[in-house]
């Protein structure tokens, strides 16, 4: 397992290398280059131009301006972010904690609900359990998130639940339920407590989360209704073993399977989910910060972006085929 983990990862060199290699060519050849910032600016002069060029190495070969990116990015210098006015890495990490938070927290309730209804699903198909995890799934990878986070802050945040409706307090003695939650941000106005924090996260880890849910309750569903009809499972039937000893001890590990490589490899869609989910509800995190950087068209802000973003879908790849040397002992690394 060490030896395999070691080749992969240097298998890995290469093609993020190669990745580099594109991104920087891509972002160069972006309207204005890295200077695209600076181009905004409508009292830039021609010599203000050369100046800048030369300040920052443009006016040498495009690989040699690469290979001088390559040494500062393996010493941990991205760069000097013209939109935060401070390094690419000090910008990174000011938001990765937010990001990381709200990824957390959507990664958690999402493998939560959608292994169990997956898994529910398949002990009890075409039940009214499975329609409707089904219907469900359908809607969570049919709905784009911008439209899905423009709907949750009209319910929850313009109009708000309250029940029973103005008028009615009687038939419920009284009693009125006001539930609204925040818009925007993660924090009210002024700071707030940890339950104030708690609401600003309700929205965009449940926006998050639900694309994630829909796909991973439909491939445990299929995949564990696979497992439950094989030989052997049956064998352990009529050795005696309960159902809940067959279908965790045995049946588990091996249905399983083909649902930890979609984790895996949607768990770097969780980043490219958190860009429109952070930026429609305001949260300080690194998605938003992309965008920021996008439209400022901020040339080291992008570049660090979109490699941060290749060397997790490398990892999480790798812990993908790790994890499968785990869960089931016939696979072999040699």
């Amino acid at each position: 397992m060490l030896n395999y983990t070691i080749r992969r990862t240097i298998q890995a060199v290469p093609l993020l290398l190669l990745i580099s290699v594109m991104m920087f060519l891509i972002l160069n050849k972006m309207p204005g280059g890295p200077l695209a910032a600076y181009m905004q600016n409508p009292h830039i002069t021609a010599a203000d131009i050369a100046r800048l060029k030369h300040n920052f190495g443009l006016d040498r070969p495009l690989y040699v301006q690469y290979l001088d990116w390559f040494w500062r990015a393996l010493h941990g210098d991205l760069g000097w972010s013209q939109v935060n006015s401070t390094t690419v890495v000090e910008a990174f990490r000011e938001r990765l904690p937010a990001t990381l938070e709200l990824m957390s927290v959507s990664f958690i309730v999402a493998l939560a609900v959608g292994l169990t209804f997956g898994l529910i699903a398949a002990i009890k198909p075409y039940s009214g359990f499975d329609y409707f995890v089904t219907t469900f799934a359908f809607f969570g990878m049919s709905m784009p998130i911008f439209w899905l986070a423009i709907m949750m802050q009209m319910l929850f945040s313009v109009n708000g639940i309250h029940f029973p409706p103005a008028g009615m307090e009687k038939f419920t003695f009284g009693y009125r339920l006001d539930f609204t939650l925040p818009s925007a941000g993660d924090q009210s106005t002024g700071g707030g407590d940890f339950w104030d924090h708690l609401k600003h996260l309700i929205m965009p880890a449940a926006c998050l989360a639900l694309l994630q849910i829909a796909t991973w309750s439909r491939f445990t569903r299929a995949s564990m209704q696979e497992v439950l009809h094989t030989d052997y499972m049956r064998t352990a039937a009529a050795k005696g073993l309960t159902f809940a000893n067959m279908l965790f001890k045995h049946g588990m590990k091996n249905g399983l399977m083909p649902v930890v490589t979609i984790i895996a490899l949607s768990l770097p869609s969780l980043v490219s989910g958190a860009v429109v989910t952070e930026t429609i509800f305001a949260w300080p995190g690194m998605g938003r910060l992309f965008i920021v950087g996008l439209q400022q068209q901020d040339f080291p802000l992008l570049m660090g972006y979109l490699m941060l973003v290749s060397v997790l879908v490398v990892v999480f790849n790798l812990l993908a085929d790790l994890v499968y040397g785990w869960l089931d002992p016939r696979v072999k690394y040699d």
